[in-house]
C-alpha cells in the first residue's frame, strides 16, 4: 500500500512538471498615462523578460496621457523579448490619443466589442491650427483706407503681424503634427497594420469602434474576454526584435501584476497639483527657518518637501518660464515684507505668481494642469505669509533683548567672595564668576559692567 502511495506520488510530480503552467502576465492601464504609469509598465516588462513569462498582455483604457510618458512604454515594448499584447477591455474603455499609439506598437493588438481608439492628434500648445484671430474691427469687415488719416495704415500693421504670428503658430503645429503622423506610421507599418488610417488618426483625429477597427487592418484580433484573446493569440506569429516568432501557450496561467508602493508614491508626487503645493511648502519652510533659525521642524520638512517637489517637476512637462514666475513672484513678495514700497512689489509678486501658476505645465492634457481654485487659494495664503507672517517675524527680530545674559549688564548685586581678581557675586538672586581688578569686600555693591560669557566683569558700586 505504501509503496503504491509512493509511485501515485511521483506520477503526480512527473504530471505537474510536464504540465507546468504558461504565465501571462496582466498588467492594468487605466486612466491618463504620465511617469508613474510608464514607470510602472517598463519594469513590469522588464521583470516579465527576467521571469520568462509567456506573454504580457497590457488592459487598457485610458483617454491619452504625456508624449514622453507614451514613448517610454512603446520603447519597453519594441525592445521586449517577450511579445506584448495590448486588449482595450471590457466593454465601454477605450485608447484614446496616447492609448492608439500603444496600441499600434504592441506585438498584438485586440480590442473587446464596445470599445473605441483614435483621436490621436497631439494637443496643440499654442492654439488652434489655422484658427483665425479676432480681427482689430471686431469681426466686421476691414475699413476702407483714407489718405488724410492714417489710422488705417495702422491697422494694416496690425493684421499684417497678426497674420504673421499665425502662420508661426501654424508652421510650430505642422512640424509637430508631422513628427507625430510619422511616428504611429512607422509604428504601423512594424506590424503591417493600417498606415493610412493611422495617419488619419493623427492629423484629423479619427475613431474608429472596435469592429469597425478589425475590419480596416487597425487591430489584429477582436477579442471579448482574456481567454478569447489567449485562444486566438495561440499559435499566432509576430515579429519580435526583427525576428518572427511563433506564440506558443499551454495551459495557461494569469498572473495579475498589482501596483506595488513606487507605482503608488509616483502617482501621488507626479499629481502636477500636488508637485504644486509640495514645491511652495519647501520653500516656504526653508524661508520659515532662515527668518528665524533654531526650530529646525520649517527647515527640515521644507528640505524634504523641495526636493520631491523637484524630482516630481523633472518627470512632468514643465514650463521654466512658469517656474520662474513662480519663484520671481515669492522674492518680490518678500522683499515687500522686507523693505515696504507701498505695494509695488507685493502687487507684482502676486501677479508673477499667479502667471506662473497658469504656465507651470508645459501641456493642455485636461489631466496635468493645475486646478485654478488651487492656484487662487495658494495665492492669497503666500501674500498672507509674506506680508503677515515675515513682518511679524521682522519686527520680532528687531525689538531690544528682553531675557538673557545681556540683559544682566547694569544690574546690581553683592559680593559673595573674592577679589580682587576672580570671584563670585550674587546677581538677580543667582551666584555668578564674576571679576574686577579692585579690592571688593564681602557684602559689598557692586555694579556689572559687561557680561563675557558665564563671567561677569564688575565694579564697585559708587555711594550716592
Amino acid at each position: 500500500m505504501k509503496l503504491f502511495s509512493f509511485l501515485a506520488l511521483v506520477l503526480t510530480l512527473l504530471c505537474s512538471f510536464s504540465t507546468r503552467a504558461d504565465d501571462v502576465w496582466v498588467v492594468t492601464i487605466q486612466g491618463g498615462i504620465g511617469p508613474a504609469v510608464s514607470d510602472f509598465v517598463s519594469r513590469e516588462i522588464e521583470s516579465a523578460q527576467e521571469k520568462q513569462a509567456k506573454l504580457v498582455i497590457l488592459k487598457m483604457d485610458t483617454p491619452g496621457g504625456l508624449d514622453t510618458s507614451m514613448r517610454e512604454i512603446i520603447r519597453a515594448i519594441t525592445t521586449s523579448s517577450v511579445p506584448v499584447a495590448t486588449w482595450v477591455g471590457p466593454a465601454g474603455s477605450r485608447a484614446a490619443s496616447a492609448g492608439t499609439y500603444i496600441l499600434y506598437a504592441s506585438h498584438i493588438a485586440a480590442m473587446a466589442p464596445g470599445t473605441n481608439l483614435g483621436a490621436a492628434t497631439p494637443v496643440s500648445l499654442t492654439g488652434p491650427a489655422g484658427g483665425k484671430k479676432d480681427n482689430p474691427f471686431g469681426g466686421q469687415d476691414k475699413p476702407e483706407p483714407d489718405a488724410k488719416d492714417d489710422s488705417s495704415a495702422k491697422s494694416a500693421e496690425k493684421e499684417s503681424a497678426s497674420n504673421d504670428e499665425v502662420k508661426a503658430e501654424s508652421a510650430m503645429e505642422k512640424k509637430v503634427i508631422n513628427d507625430a503622423a510619422a511616428y504611429i506610421i512607422s509604428l504601423a507599418k512594424l506590424h503591417g497594420r493600417n498606415e493610412v488610417w493611422a495617419e488619419r488618426a493623427v492629423r484629423e483625429a479619427a475613431s474608429l469602434d472596435a469592429e469597425e477597427a478589425f475590419k480596416e487592418n487597425v487591430i489584429d484580433l477582436l477579442a471579448t474576454d482574456l481567454d478569447d484573446l489567449i485562444r486566438q493569440s495561440d499559435g499566432r506569429t509576430v515579429l519580435i526584435n526583427g525576428i518572427q516568432q511563433a506564440i506558443q501557450l499551454q495551459n495557461v496561467a494569469y498572473v495579475e501584476r498589482e501596483q506595488d508602493w513606487r507605482f503608488q508614491l509616483l502617482a501621488v508626487i507626479t499629481n502636477p497639483n500636488v508637485a504644486y503645493i509640495l514645491m511652495l511648502i519647501g520653500i516656504y519652510g526653508l524661508l520659515l527657518e532662515f527668518y528665524n533659525p533654531g526650530v529646525g521642524l520649517p527647515g527640515v520638512l521644507g528640505g524634504i518637501c523641495l526636493l520631491l517637489a523637484m524630482y516630481s517637476l523633472q518627470l512632468l512637462p514643465v514650463s521654466y518660464a512658469g517656474l520662474g514666475l513662480i519663484i520671481l513672484g515669492i522674492v518680490l513678495m518678500v522683499a515687500e515684507a522686507f523693505s515696504p514700497s507701498f505695494g509695488i512689489l507685493g502687487f507684482g509678486g502676486i501677479a508673477a505668481f499667479v502667471m506662473g501658476s497658469v504656465m507651470l505645465m508645459d501641456t493642455e492634457e485636461p489631466g496635468y494642469q493645475i486646478a485654478l481654485p488651487l492656484i487662487i487659494g495658494l495665492t492669497v495664503t503666500s501674500a498672507l505669509f509674506t506680508f503677515v507672517i515675515l513682518t511679524l517675524l521682522l519686527k520680532t527680530r528687531r525689538k531690544p533683548v528682553t531675557t538673557g545674559a545681556e540683559m544682566l549688564a547694569s544690574d546690581e548685586g553683592k559680593v559673595v567672595s573674592g577679589f580682587p581678581g576672580e570671584g563670585r557675586v550674587l546677581v538677580e538672586g543667582e551666584i555668578w564668576q564674576a571679576r574686577c581688578d579692585t579690592p571688593l569686600r564681602v557684602g559689598q555693591s557692586i555694579v556689572v559692567k559687561h557680561v563675557d560669557g558665564l563671567c561677569l566683569h564688575v565694579e564697585a558700586k559708587e555711594k550716592e
